[in-house]
Parts: structure tokens; C-alpha cells; sequence
């Protein structure tokens, strides 16, 4: 998956996933989606983060404990360079 985040002065962060109808049918994409989000249920960022998720063709295809593994890592690096000064 692809992981794309803004810091928002907002409290709280907020998720966008892109599901584009080239990469499956609707039955691929709703699967997908409802995985993004509960990986973002299980590792929401404390920091006021805009996240949008674009996943890739073998998402569905990764067990979920590496997925969040991966998420997580990839957050906490993101949350780490994007600290608001």
C-alpha cells in the first residue's frame, strides 16, 4: 500500500482511501477499504494527521498482523519527520 500524509490543525486525523476500479471489482475494493480502516481503527496517529491510503493489487493477499506491523512503522516514521516546530 501506498501511505501519503499531511499534517491538518485539526484534534484529530482523518483517513482517505483511494480504491480505483482498475485495480479490481467492487467486491476487491469494499474488502480493501474495510481493511484500511480498521488498520486505522487499531493504530490511529495522535498527531492531527490527513492520511490517504492507496492499496495495491496483493493487499488482500498480506496477512493483517503484517499489514499493521508495516502501517505502524510507516506512521510512527512519518509522525517522526512531520512534527509540527
Amino acid at each position: 500500500m501506498t501511505l501519503l500524509g499531511l499534517p491538518n490543525k485539526l484534534a484529530c486525523s482523518r483517513l482517505g482511501i483511494l480504491a480505483p476500479r482498475r485495480l479490481g471489482g467492487a467486491v476487491w475494493r469494499n474488502r480493501s477499504k474495510r481493511r484500511v480502516r480498521e488498520l486505522f481503527r487499531h493504530s490511529k496517529p495522535v498527531l492531527g494527521l490527513d492520511l490517504v491510503v492507496l492499496p495495491r493489487r496483493d493487499f488482500l493477499d498480506i496477512p493483517f498482523a503484517s499489514l499493521v506491523d508495516d502501517y505502524r512503522y510507516t506512521l510512527r516514521r512519518h509522525v517522526r519527520t512531520h512534527r509540527p516546530s
